[in-house]
C-alpha cells in the first residue's frame, strides 16, 4: 500500500478507486487498452510500422530522441483509465475531470505547454429516417489534448475519418507534429458544420413554402421543432469561434505560420456556419410570427362564416317562432295562401343574406 501511495504522490494523481470498496462496488474493471482505438507513432512526419500500446509508444519515441510525435485515440474513457494515460504523458489533472466528463461547450484551454480542446460534432439525420422531430439535430463530443510531442484525441458518442487522410500528401504537414492531427480533425468536423447548414436551408425552405402557399396547411409545432434543433447547433458551433481565435492569435509558440493559416480557413468556415444558422433562426422566428397570424386570420374567417350561417338560420327560425304562438286571434293563420307566402319570404330572406354575405367575404 505505501508503495501505491508514493506511486500516488511522485504522479501528481489521485489512484483509480478500488472497485471493490465504497461506491464502486461491483464494477468490472475495463482495461485502459479496450478504449484506445488507435495508437501511433511518427518520427520525422513518417509513421512508423507495428502496434504500440500508450507507453510503448513513448518509449518508441525515447529511442529516436523525441523527434516526433504520438497520436493517441480513445473512445469513451473512464477516471480510471485517463489517470493511468495521463500518468504516463504528464498530462495536468484538471484536463483528466474534462476529459471524462462529456457535454461540455467547445473550448480550449492551455496548461503550460499543453492545450486541451472542446469541439461539439453535429449529426443531421433526414426526417425519413427519424421516428422523433427532435431527433433531426444530433450533437456530440471531441476532445483534443494537445503537447509538444503528443496528441491524444478523446470522442463522446461521434465517429470520426482518419486525420492522417488529410495529411498524408504534405510533407509539411506531416512534420508539423501533433497540431496538423488537431487541424485535420477541427477541419472536418467544421465543413460537417457547413454541409449541414445547407440542409436546414433547404428544411427552412420547404417549411416557408408550406406557410406561404394559399390553401395549404401547415403544422406550426414543426417550426417551434426546427427552431429547437437549431439552437441546439447554435450551441455547437458559436462557442467554437472565440476558440479557434483564441488558438490563432495566443498560442503562436505552439503552431507553425502554415498551421495558423490553416485553422484560419477553420475559423472561416465555422463564422460561415454560424452566419447562416442565426439566419435560419431569424427567418424561422419571423415565420413563427407569420404563422401565428395566419391562424388567427383563419380562424377569424372560420368565425365569420359560422356568423354568417347562424345569421341566415336566425331569420327563418326567428319567422317560424312567431307562427308557432298559439293565439286564436292571428289573422294571417287562415290566411290561403299565408303558408306559400311564409315559405317564398323565408328563402327570399335566406338568399338576400347569403348574396350580402358573399359579397362582404364572410363566404
Amino acid at each position: 500500500m505505501s508503495s501505491d501511495n508514493e506511486r500516488s504522490r511522485l504522479s501528481g494523481f489521485p489512484l483509480a478507486r478500488n472497485p471493490r470498496h465504497g461506491s464502486a462496488r461491483g464494477r468490472v474493471r475495463v482495461p485502459v487498452e479496450r478504449v484506445i482505438e488507435q495508437c501511433r507513432v511518427y518520427i520525422d512526419g513518417v509513421q512508423r510500422r507495428g502496434q504500440y500500446s500508450h507507453s510503448s509508444a513513448l518509449r518508441e519515441l525515447e529511442k529516436y530522441g523525441g523527434d516526433g510525435f504520438v497520436w493517441l485515440s480513445l473512445k469513451e474513457p473512464g477516471e480510471e483509465h485517463m489517470l493511468k494515460i495521463a500518468a504516463e504523458f504528464n498530462v495536468d489533472e484538471l484536463i483528466v475531470e474534462d476529459a471524462v466528463a462529456a457535454h461540455q461547450r467547445p473550448k480550449l484551454e492551455r496548461y503550460d505547454e499543453q492545450l486541451f480542446m472542446v469541439i461539439r460534432s453535429v449529426r443531421y439525420s433526414d426526417e425519413a429516417e427519424v421516428t422523433d422531430r427532435r431527433q433531426i439535430i444530433d450533437t456530440a463530443e471531441v476532445q483534443m489534448l494537445m503537447g509538444r510531442n503528443f496528441i491524444i484525441t478523446i470522442r463522446h458518442g461521434t465517429d470520426l475519418p482518419d486525420p492522417q487522410l488529410k495529411i498524408a500528401d504534405d510533407p509539411q504537414l506531416r512534420a508539423a507534429g501533433p497540431s496538423a492531427v488537431a487541424w485535420a480533425t477541427a477541419d472536418y468536423l467544421v465543413d460537417e458544420y457547413v454541409r449541414i447548414a445547407g440542409l436546414l436551408e433547404l428544411e427552412v425552405d420547404r417549411l416557408e413554402e408550406e406557410v406561404f402557399t394559399p390553401g395549404s396547411s401547415f403544422n406550426i409545432e414543426q417550426i417551434y421543432t426546427l427552431k429547437r434543433e437549431i439552437l441546439e447547433m447554435r450551441h455547437a458551433v458559436d462557442p467554437l469561434i472565440p476558440a479557434l481565435r483564441s488558438l490563432i492569435q495566443d498560442n503562436k509558440d505552439l503552431f507553425t505560420k502554415q498551421l495558423r493559416s490553416y485553422f484560419r480557413d477553420v475559423l472561416d468556415h465555422a463564422m460561415i456556419a454560424a452566419d447562416r444558422v442565426d439566419a435560419y433562426d431569424e427567418r424561422l422566428s419571423s415565420l413563427i410570427n407569420a404563422g401565428v397570424a395566419l391562424v388567427s386570420l383563419r380562424q377569424n374567417r372560420d368565425m365569420r362564416t359560422i356568423s354568417a350561417v347562424v345569421g341566415m338560420a336566425a331569420v327563418p327560425t326567428l319567422i317560424a317562432g312567431v307562427y308557432g304562438m298559439n293565439f286564436d286571434n292571428m289573422p294571417e293563420l287562415h290566411a290561403e295562401y299565408g303558408y306559400y307566402i311564409t315559405l317564398v319570404f323565408m328563402v327570399l330572406a335566406v338568399l338576400m343574406m347569403f348574396w350580402w354575405f358573399r359579397r362582404n367575404d364572410w363566404l
